[in-house]
């Protein structure tokens, strides 16, 4: 990874190409214990925000635990070039919940 590039992308091909284009460090990778040691590899290089398609993500529960009270590298789930499935979501929602103590995204008013 270039020294400079402090974001990276993670995912299918398809997914991570656009993330070239604007300069991102960008990684076709699918399988999720080859992810789990990119995004090792990326946090020791200094990388600072890793995105990662939702599959993948789901994937790495391992790596994203480990830098989950870390200041980096900011893990954060992305669709995929399918669309997404619920992960991303999910995870803001458990971490609106975890920060305010409250569901304040989804909850209902009645």
């Amino acid at each position: 990874m270039d020294k400079r590039t402090d974001i990276a992308m993670i995912g299918d091909r398809d997914s991570v190409l656009i993330g070239k284009a604007v300069g991102l460090g960008v990684f076709d990778e699918t399988d999720g214990e080859r992810a789990n040691k990119l995004i090792y590899r990326l946090a020791r290089e200094g990388c600072k925000v890793i995105f990662l398609t939702e599959p993948v993500y789901a994937q790495c529960s391992e790596a994203i635990n480990k830098f989950k009270t870390e200041t980096f590298p900011a893990i954060i789930p992305i669709p995929d070039s399918h669309g997404p499935s619920g992960v991303a979501m999910a995870a803001i929602k458990a971490n609106v919940e975890k920060a305010i103590g409250a569901d304040i995204l989804f909850s209902e008013d009645k």
